[in-house]
């Protein structure tokens, strides 16, 4: 059958459109293909491990320190806490965790609440509850207590010891904090609870001295940038303070004062090798002992010659740490932790002659997994504590052997 021209025209317009929309994206076919997005799922993780440590120690150390290598707690003249050899056990490492994430029309919400059995301070020797984070995050801004911006938590090393490289920097603190800058290489800035000690040394039982009352009036001050590739990062810290101290006591004295309190702490960790990290850390400064792991005091004593009134003045006490460790893995559930620790007090001259000067910490170990979440090992470790003035030091020499078993279970999420 033959066209007319108006049939023709008709007949390849329509054939022009089939050829187009056959060769046209299908559409419902893309959709189908890419689902939207779920949207982020509130999550709650349940985690922690139970540990078992159990050794010998061949010295002598503080008993409420018996299960660890706290340089500090070390016999300050001889036989202080008896004789040497002591055997200990105990499951105060063990650790209970929660941590959550909700999505919010302001970024995710994070939370981390977690807790440990190690007893310190009125607890010190004690298994119980002892808080480790309450820690809230929402973008750019976290508040609770946490890790202090001027410690580098990465810096610990694979050990089986529970306190940890006497120079290092370590805190967690209640705080604020502002992070402007996340990932690889980030910032933090934060303002923190403050706190500090004295040491009134030689003069200690003098009702001048026993009045004489110490205040912090503002928030520390601290800070931290990370710059972080393949290789590693390096880390620079800093800690700024404000210390003072009231005399209380209405005589022909004024012991009142105040110093400002700093410091700095450079630290890294490097990858030389996929099997290899390299954790250093070097910090100085002065009154900044109670952000260090094992340092007693803030604040000494010095003389003020030529001054009737304030015969005796406060001064912030200078501290240097170091810390090198190597964790090697051997294979695939065989590795190594090696490495040492210094501290080093400038002592005020006002302290007693024993006080606490320097400390020295190494550790040797070889830790097995043989399957996952499950660890266990041995370790050596050795301290010497050095006192100010009068020449006494002492060593501890402990070996540990730890099991753990780790637990971690997440509910919800995508």
């Amino acid at each position: 059958m033959r066209m007319n021209n108006g049939h023709r025209r008709w007949f390849l317009c329509g054939f022009a459109l089939g050829v187009l929309l056959a060769s046209a994206p299908d559409a419902r076919g893309q959709d189908a293909a890419k689902p939207p997005a779920a949207e982020p799922k509130p999550s709650m993780t349940i985690y922690g491990f139970a540990m078992l440590d159990i050794g010998q120690n061949f010295t002598q150390i503080d008993p409420d320190w018996y299960d660890t290598m706290r340089v500090s707690k070390l016999p300050s003249y001889d036989k202080q806490y008896g004789e040497d050899g002591s055997t200990f056990a105990g499951v105060r490492q063990s650790r209970f965790g929660v941590k959550t994430s909700s999505p919010t029309a302001l970024g995710e919400l994070t939370t981390q609440f977690e807790f440990e059995l190690f007893g310190t301070g009125v607890d010190a020797g004690q298994t119980t509850f002892r808080l480790r984070h309450a820690y809230g995050e929402l973008g750019a801004f976290g508040a609770g207590q946490t890790w202090s911006p001027f410690m580098d938590p990465d810096v610990f090393p694979n050990s089986l010891e529970y306190w940890g490289p006497t120079g290092m920097v370590f805190f967690r603190n209640v705080q604020v904090r502002w992070m402007p800058i996340k990932g690889t290489s980030n910032l933090t800035l934060a303002l923190e609870r403050p706190g500090a000690s004295g040491d009134a040394g030689v003069l200690a039982d003098r009702i001048e001295l026993q009045n004489v009352k110490g205040r912090t009036p503002l928030p520390d001050f601290t800070g931290q940038y990370t710059y972080g590739g393949k290789w590693g990062y390096f880390r620079v810290a800093g800690a700024l303070r404000k210390i003072n101290w009231d005399d209380m006591l209405a005589d022909q004295y004024d012991l009142s004062g105040g110093t400002t309190g700093w410091g700095l702490n450079f630290s890294s960790n490097l990858k030389p090798t996929s099997k290899d990290v390299i954790r250093l850390q070097l910090v100085y400064g002065e009154g900044i002992q109670n952000y260090m792991n094992d340092a007693p005091v803030d604040i000494g004593i010095v003389r003020n010659p030529g001054n009737t009134v304030s015969p005796i003045k406060g001064v912030a006490i200078p501290i240097l740490g170091v810390v090198a460790f190597l964790d090697h893995g051997w294979s695939d559930k065989w590795s190594t932790t090696v490495g040492y620790s210094l501290t080093d007090h400038d002592n005020a001259e006002g302290q007693n002659p024993d006080a606490y000067r320097r400390g020295h910490y190494a550790l040797l170990n070889l830790l097995y997994t043989p399957v996952p979440n499950v660890m266990m090992g041995g370790e050596f470790q050795w301290g010497r504590r050095e006192n100010f003035s009068d020449g006494f030091t002492s060593d501890g020499v402990k070996i540990q052997f730890s099991f753990k078993y780790n637990f971690s279970h997440t509910l919800g999420g995508q």
